[in-house]
């Protein structure tokens, strides 16, 4: 049994089998409904979310199934009973799990005893799901993946610049994710994103300057400053990380670049309102490629 439960889970030429799959669902939404029946797939929530609560039940009501919406707070994983056991619960009640979590070891633990397989739709270490939808959103705009550079400003010791680092490379991509020097990225991650880089022609590397990692980027990505459960650094953040603000300076050392960014954005703190809502910008597309994404995943993993 198959999960995907971090970037890696896919190897390359799975990812490019997902992101093909996605993309005839996207062109044909109704096409496939491996969840006829309908099969449940129970998504629990244990942190904030709209896209991805949205598109994960768009998606899951398109391809034939019921979703089954679990509020975490309310039944409280881990506390007011075990992960092995609710796992054990919901692997006799639905064909799929999906999770939005805190430690990656909870998802971990799902898998592990759910008897089904399960879905990151994010935890404190990775967010899969995304950067599946942007890979496929770099495949519209840019016509393929292999051999771009991908630049992702900010916080690089957060669960994006952790995807990005392992999508990106798996993908093919030259990755470049760039912070303060107090915010690096796990050390055992980018050397896993290196050990793909190296099969798949790409690269990944921490760079300390924005500057440096704009120059010539065909992809530039920003994302919020203040992750879940880091609200109480607000105001030493915005002050630290104020030099890797996306604005139309940096962009403009891109090459061509296209903006992403995963949402929800602050405009005048990550990001300049000119910049996110300029041409280059393609974060509508991206939002939406959400659903299309997801849904490769989930009837992928089916078969």
């Amino acid at each position: 049994m198959r999960h995907f439960l971090r970037d890696d889970d896919l190897t390359p030429a799975e990812q490019a089998e997902v992101l093909d799959l996605a993309a005839d669902l996207k062109a044909d939404p109704y096409a496939m409904n491996p969840l006829a029946g309908p099969k449940t797939v129970a998504i629990i929530f244990d942190k904030p979310t709209l896209r991805t609560q949205a598109s994960f039940v768009a998606g899951v009501a398109e391809l034939g199934g019921h979703p089954m919406v679990v509020d975490g707070n309310l039944a409280q994983i881990g506390t007011r009973e075990s992960i092995a056991d609710v796992a054990r619960v919901l692997g006799r009640q639905a064909s799929m799990i999906v999770w939005r979590t805190h430690d990656q070891s909870r998802i971990d633990e799902m898998a592990a005893y759910a008897g089904v397989p399960v879905i990151n739709a994010l935890t404190d270490q990775f967010h899969p799901c995304q950067t599946l939808a942007d890979l496929l959103t770099v495949r519209e705009h840019k016509g393929g993946t292999a051999g771009l550079t991908m630049a992702f400003l900010g916080d690089a010791a957060s669960n994006m610049s952790h995807s990005y680092l392992l999508s990106g490379a798996t993908a093919g991509m030259h990755v470049r994710v760039s912070g303060p020097e107090a915010y690096q990225p796990d050390p055992e991650i980018l050397a896993r994103a290196q050990q793909i880089a190296a099969s798949t022609g790409g690269s990944a590397q921490f760079v300390p300057g924005a500057d440096e990692a704009a120059t010539g980027a065909d992809v530039l990505i920003t994302d919020t400053w203040i992750s879940m459960g880091k609200e109480q650094e607000s105001a030493e953040r915005a002050e630290v990380f104020a030099p890797w603000r996306l604005d139309s300076r940096l962009l403009g050392l891109g090459r061509d670049a296209i903006v992403m960014h995963c949402l929800p954005a602050y405009r005048g703190k990550e990001v300049t309102a000119d910049v996110l809502d300029g041409p280059s910008s393609v974060i509508w597309d991206e939002a939406e490629n959400r659903r299309h994404a997801q849904k490769a995943i989930l009837t992928w993993l089916l078969r």
